[in-house]
């Protein structure tokens, strides 16, 4: 729910922008009159909370105090990220949901993948938009992974399988789409018409705003996040400028605080997302507080050490992602 002074912060803000830039409190009051009447007509209701709850608190977390242990990837550090063996993996370590990336082979076909191409994971080389679905059954998932030789010969594999297969196990599944709003609403709408239960066991989650609203326009009963992290487009993430350009950095630095500014008070709202996924560094109780007067549950990532998990599951109380469950490791970028 919109808190009313989130509506005093976001009109004022327009207001006073626009009025700097155009001198005419008419112009101002004109426009920021505008953004109230978008807002209104466009924006998406939260889904009800007690779905929300069911996805994000369901009652199987009773064993680690109601936080959800989500493997990042299937669990990328314990098996070959985004395959089957990751999401059996994920459930035989005590995982109680996984986060799965959706990405779409040459031909349309919808399956698990982080990268736009399959040098980092597997055997072959180039994009997945001059890779065939029948082409790429031929890579070897584990190729490039440190536990290759016990995983050998791992296919990557199509939404379907991986959407059954978290259903058998009773995996709460948390779907990361990185583009192709479009293709990816439908591909997802199409699995939650033919597995009701998704409704209440998954949640669609993008960094891209677009993907979450196109996915809202597709189906408005889909629970949705969205995914976050701050000087994400000045920096990479693990913390690396991304221009060795100066003008270009601070430029990006600009759009990161518009873009922060952003997520906190207008698309979180115009999406209405249930929640909202964070890089683990910038979340405390008082933001957890932040989003939960406004119906938002945080999700913390990626949370790799035996000291953070416990922090999360004993502090904060919130669901967190990691890449493994067996021991302390590297996040997987």
């Amino acid at each position: 729910m919109l808190q009313l002074g989130d509506e005093i912060a976001l009109f004022s803000v327009v207001f006073a922008f626009v009025l700097l830039g155009t001198l005419s409190p008419i112009w101002s009051t004109a426009l920021t009159a505008c953004l109230y009447a978008f807002l209104i007509m466009f924006r998406f209701p939260q889904v009800p909370t007690s779905q929300a709850r069911q996805v994000l608190r369901p009652a199987k977390n009773a064993a680690s105090g109601g936080v959800s242990l989500v493997a990042h990837r299937g669990g990328g550090h314990d098996a070959p990220e985004n395959t089957m063996a990751a999401i059996r993996e994920a459930h035989k370590n005590g995982a109680t949901g996984v986060e799965l990336d959706l990405e779409f082979t040459s031909d349309g076909v919808p399956i698990l993948m982080h990268d736009e191409t399959v040098d980092r994971t597997t055997n072959g080389s180039g994009p997945l938009t001059q890779l065939s679905f029948s082409g790429l059954c031929k890579l070897d998932a584990a190729a490039k992974h440190r536990l290759r030789d016990k995983f050998q010969g791992e296919k990557v594999p199509t939404l379907q399988e991986a959407v059954e297969e978290c259903i058998k196990l009773q995996l709460t599944i948390y779907f990361d789409v990185k583009g192709h709003p479009d293709e990816a609403a439908a591909a997802l709408k199409e699995m939650y018409r033919k597995h009701p239960v998704l409704y209440n066991t998954s949640i669609v989650c993008s960094f891209e705003p677009k993907v979450i609203y196109r996915m809202r326009q597709a189906d408005p009963e889909v629970v949705t996040a969205l995914t976050h992290r701050p000087w994400s487009l000045s920096r990479l993430g693990d913390g690396t400028p991304r221009f060795s350009s100066l003008w270009k950095h601070h430029c990006m630095q600009v759009l990161d605080v518009i873009l922060d500014w952003a997520h906190h008070h207008l698309l979180w709202n115009l999406c209405g997302v249930s929640a909202f996924l964070v890089q683990k560094n910038f979340i405390s109780l008082d933001y957890v507080q932040y989003w939960a007067q406004r119906g938002v549950e945080v999700v913390g990532w990626t949370v790799n050490t035996a000291e953070e998990k416990q922090y999360y599951q004993e502090i904060l109380n919130i669901n967190y992602i990691t890449d493994s469950l067996l021991e302390n490791c590297d996040p997987h970028y």
